[in-house]
């Protein structure tokens, strides 16, 4: 095996691990609240969000697309040479630019989890893609068109527009059953959360599980084992097949610290609202598949929530906690990719080969770690649905130990602004 195709094997392996991590980072987006409102039980849930997420990778290659041309410069989009590595680049770098870029987003995804904190993988790609792109090309090494079209206009309006459209919503969903009893109320649009929520995740899969397929398809591109000019039209078989997979088992196994956040952390919820909130999130998701733009179903489905808060009179928000959420968004772009843009600086130090070896043992090392932290304050279908910690802010139970979520500019215990610190995690 040549060292550019270990690299690339290696490369394949940390793609679908990004997918995995996608999986269950984003798991909340779609059932948190028919969780949090008794609407699925917990693993239901999360086996129906599996399920979907896995018919939805099937559905559409536009985003895929997108990925290959709108984010590095490092191949031709047009003209006769389209598909070719710029000039002056080999496809070994290229292979270490995207690895390293893949692994800014995936530790990212696991800091950001391990925190309880609703971030978007989307953007922790993308950030980790354009890191290691400046570090090894430089600025010319990045599509800021097609970042600044497609990445940071929809992160600014998506969240916006989700809340708008889920505040709409709930005021007119109980405006319009004013006159129901409470309880027929909450039985009924449990049902309606089945399918709202099921319609998330068949939205998630369409639009995040291509995002990998598309990071793969352009290590392929450059490597030579896929015609550029096929992306638009289809991807092997082999590609769908395995991205679907990695997100839907990473969605099975459930993000049920970030779930937790989403479900009990940001409002206390009722099935209307879910409702509301869920349906608003998978007609803008769908929406900007469609469109072949790639949205953050995080902030989609947070802005949703967050407006379902904001629709109903009276209804409980934890705007701190939403603060923390908005400070992650802020910094999720420049973190991921100071980290890709190390990881490829080690790479490039080591030499080619191995350098590739010993940034994914750095990758397996660190991802090892925040796993052991996070079972240190287990959070899982057991205690997903506990009561939220006023006292603290904290993800974790009460009776299982206290985390202060402050790593990202939280509050500490007291309510005061907190360093980048945490216990007990």
């Amino acid at each position: 095996m040549s060292g550019e195709t270990l690299i690339l094997v290696l490369l394949v392996i940390t793609a679908l691990g990004f997918d995995f991590t996608n999986g269950f980072h984003d798991t909340g987006n779609a059932m948190a609240t028919s969780i949090a409102t008794g609407a699925l039980k917990p693993k239901v849930a999360v086996a129906l969000s599996a399920t979907l997420n896995l018919v939805g990778a099937f559905l559409s290659v536009e985003v895929a697309a997108t990925i290959t041309k709108e984010v590095l410069n490092i191949q031709q989009t047009s003209g006769d040479d389209a598909g070719q590595i710029v000039a002056g680049l080999s496809p070994t770098t290229a292979l270490l630019i995207i690895f390293a870029g893949l692994i800014g987003g995936i530790l990212w995804n696991l800091f950001t989890w391990l925190f309880g904190l609703p971030s978007s993988s989307s953007h922790a790609l993308f950030g980790g893609l354009i890191g290691s792109g400046i570090a090894a090309i430089g600025l010319s090494g990045v599509n800021w068109h097609g970042v600044f079209a497609k990445i940071i206009v929809p992160a600014l309006l998506a969240p916006v527009i989700a809340c708008v459209v889920a505040a709409c919503g709930t005021w007119l969903v109980f405006a319009i059953t004013r006159r129901i009893a409470e309880g027929r109320k909450e039985q009924g649009f449990r049902y309606g959360q089945i399918a709202s929520a099921s319609l998330v995740s068949l939205a998630h899969g369409t639009g995040d599980a291509q995002k990998t397929m598309g990071v793969i398809a352009m290590a392929l591109i450059v490597t030579g084992h896929l015609d550029a000019s096929t992306v638009s039209h289809g991807l092997p078989l082999w590609v769908v097949a395995s991205c679907a997979a990695a997100i839907a088992i990473g969605t099975y196994l459930g993000g049920w610290r970030i779930i937790r956040t989403l479900g009990k952390g940001l409002v206390e919820i009722s099935s209307p609202q879910g409702m509301a909130a869920e349906a608003s999130s998978a007609a803008i998701i769908l929406t900007s598949s469609a469109a072949g733009m790639a949205l953050s179903t995080t902030q989609v489905a947070t802005g949703s929530i967050l407006g379902s808060g904001v629709g109903k009179r009276g209804a409980q928000v934890r705007w701190a906690v939403a603060g923390r959420m908005a400070v992650a968004w802020l910094t999720t772009l420049p973190a991921a990719g100071l980290v890709g843009a190390a990881s490829f600086y080690i790479a490039h130090l080591l030499g080619n080969v191995a350098g590739g070896i010993a940034i994914f043992v750095l990758l397996v090392a660190a991802s090892a770690y925040m796993y052991w932290r996070a079972q240190q304050n287990k959070i899982d279908a057991g205690n997903v649905n506990d009561d939220w910690d006023e006292t603290t802010g904290s993800i974790v139970p009460a009776d299982l130990g206290t985390i202060v979520p402050t790593a990202v500019a939280g509050e500490s215990a007291s309510g005061t602004t907190a360093g980048p610190t945490a216990r007990s995690v």
